[in-house]
């Protein structure tokens, strides 16, 4: 290490060290007596810059900076899940033990236990070829997942060594290969790759498979596919954090990587204990066995920040290579934006719209489009689906970052304010939010479900659009005036909102619905919407029809049937009819 260079300037989180002429962009350092993490981000003949991810209080000029000739990159290897690590994948639970419930400035703690033994199956013998990104070794990192040792994507070359089958820990040599300039290199059962580099794929498959969430405001109007990406902007107290809770305990992805970035630290806590409590319904085994918590909470370094959201996405990148369906949660990329804002604020750089960076847009993107389904370099299929929250403050979607996130997802959960103040949820608003994935997907529904889904889907959809528009009337004149017809579309399009597209989390059968579930209560509320326009077209007031209840009764539905009993949609359909030859007969 050079310790030539010394520290020049301190502002917050940026430090400058002047006339360094042995640092490389982007390479990863360590400043002060203390060794703070930091890596450089700008340089010229005089100065070089240098953004650290630990509190530089206490920082002082003249101080040595030592640069360590890589870019900043993680670890990857078996011990990743069932573990929270802060910004720049460094264990919380291990710097605990070290410093106390406090992190200590400089607390150099390794990545992965090097101490723990890992049962391995190595699966490649003396005289095979590895290909870059090729498996080698298995491990069960956790009860429900197996940990694949992948070749680093950088190295191919036979293979001209093994080790048994046995326990090893996560250094210990357990493959040698020899590359085609004769060189020889020794694999363990871990990799160091740069945060900020996607990690390569062999192909990009299209987006159609849906990311099944069992929420069904969700997976009926606005469906994800896996390898998608979802923005999901509220203001505060609208319940993104919750909608991701949801989503991260039951969609049907393999792993989850949560990234709390820049939010409250007693969120983060929520997320750990309901973690540590949830049952997988999958393996009956606990959630935390397929999730990995990045934790960088709002009173930790703002540079750090910054980092969190690409240390995630790595990690993600890291299983989907394994053949795994990821689904990383980011909660919340404003945070992230600010942190940019102020390191730029600090750099002296050119503001552009509301002081946030020019390199905005472009930093969104990067992140984003590091999301789909891909065929891994092994030939694994496998995805990461990206699903982030925005904080627009006031609730106001026209700044720049939910703007510039819409230009790079495909899905908008807009939540809305009105409707999570009245405990509708989730909040997400089905007039301003959108899915471009219908058309991709459309064939797996069919597939899966039959084509009664889509259309459903759409009648569902006409008549929230339809109600939306008639209250506008109500507002000015009142609901009396209305038509028959017309009362009617807003008497259906109360129970589909209630009934239908509110959920509860906290209720056994309601947290989470399967599709054919979601299907059979469209379709029971469209039959009751189909046979009382008969009946009004008969010239039957609506008041007769609403006598019997029976708009009450399917709000309750979701409740009353059990997911485990679908034949009782059956029992509701004939009470419709039932209901409706009564009232003919009269």
């Amino acid at each position: 290490m050079n310790n030539q260079n010394t520290i020049y300037g301190i502002n917050g989180p940026v430090v400058t060290v002047k006339n360094a002429k042995s640092f490389s962009m982007m390479e990863m350092v360590y400043v002060g007596n203390e060794k703070l993490v930091g890596e450089v981000i700008e340089i010229n003949d005089l100065v070089t810059t240098i953004q650290v991810y630990e509190e530089t209080t206490g920082l002082k000029p003249g101080e040595p900076v030592y640069g360590t000739g890589s870019s900043m990159t993680i670890t990857l290897g078996p011990g990743i899940l069932n573990n929270i690590f802060d910004g720049i994948e460094r264990p919380l639970k291990d710097i605990e033990k070290a410093s106390g419930s406090f992190i200590s400035r400089g607390a150099n703690v390794d990545s992965l236990n090097k101490v723990r033994k890992w049962k391995v199956k190595i699966t490649v013998k003396e005289g095979d070829f590895l290909s870059a990104g090729e498996i080698y070794a298995e491990c069960p990192e956790t009860e429900v997942i197996m940990h694949k040792c992948i070749l680093s994507p950088n190295l191919s070359g036979k293979v001209v060594k093994v080790e048994k089958d046995g326990f090893y820990c996560i250094d210990d040599k357990i493959v040698t290969i020899e590359d085609d300039k004769g060189n020889f290199h020794e694999l363990s059962l871990c990799h160091e790759w740069p945060i900020r580099m996607p990690r390569p794929v062999k192909k990009r498959l299209p987006a159609t498979i849906p990311l099944i969430t069992g929420q069904r405001v969700i997976d009926t109007l606005f469906p994800i596919s896996k390898g998608g990406t979802a923005a999901i902007p509220g203001g505060f107290g609208t319940g993104k954090t919750m909608t991701q809770h949801q989503l991260a305990k039951w969609c049907d992805a393999d792993i989850i990587v949560y990234v709390g970035c820049g939010e409250r630290g007693n969120e983060m806590s929520q997320v750990l204990d309901e973690f540590s409590q949830l049952i997988d319904p999958k393996s009956g085994r606990p959630m935390t066995d397929r999730t990995v918590l990045i934790a960088n909470t709002s009173n930790m370094p703002v540079a750090a920040r910054e980092a969190s959201i690409y240390t995630g996405i790595t990690l993600a990148e890291y299983y989907r290579d394994m053949g795994y369906h990821v689904a990383i949660m980011a909660d919340s990329t404003s945070r992230w934006a600010e942190a940019l804002r102020e390191i730029s604020g600090r750099l002296e750089e050119m503001p552009a719209e509301e002081g946030f960076p020019a390199y905005l847009p472009s930093r969104l993107s990067e992140f984003y489009e590091r999301a789909g389904r891909v065929e891994s370099l092994n030939g694994k299929e496998g995805s990461v689906t990206i699903i982030g929250a925005v904080s627009p403050q006031g609730s106001d979607f026209s700044e720049p970052v939910t703007q510039n996130t819409k230009r790079f997802t495909r899905c908008f959960w807009a939540l809305d304010k009105s409707l999570a103040y009245s405990r509708h949820y989730p909040a997400i608003n089905w007039i301003s939010s959108y899915s471009e994935y219908f058309i991709d997907l459309d064939g797996w529904y069919n597939e899966n479900l039959g084509n009664l889904f889509i259309k459903y889907r759409k009648q569902i959809s006409s008549i929230l659009h339809e109600e939306s528009q008639l209250m506008e009337i109500v507002k000015l004149v009142g609901a009396d005036v209305l038509p028959d017809d017309q009362k009617l579309i807003i008497e259906i399009a109360r129970v589909i909102r209630v009934g239908f597209l509110q959920q509860n989390a906290f209720h056994s059968e309601d947290t989470f619905v399967p599709l054919e579930k979601q299907k059979l209560m469209m379709k029971v509320i469209l039959y009751l919407y189909k046979k009382s326009k008969q009946l009004i077209s008969a010239e039957i007031p609506i008041s007769r029809i609403t006598e019997f209840g029976l708009f009450d009764k399917l709000v309750k539905i979701k409740y009353d049937i059990p997911n485990n009993k679908l034949e009782m949609f059956d029992d509701y359909i004939s009470d419709i009819d039932d209901a409706f030859e009564s009232i003919l007969k009269a």
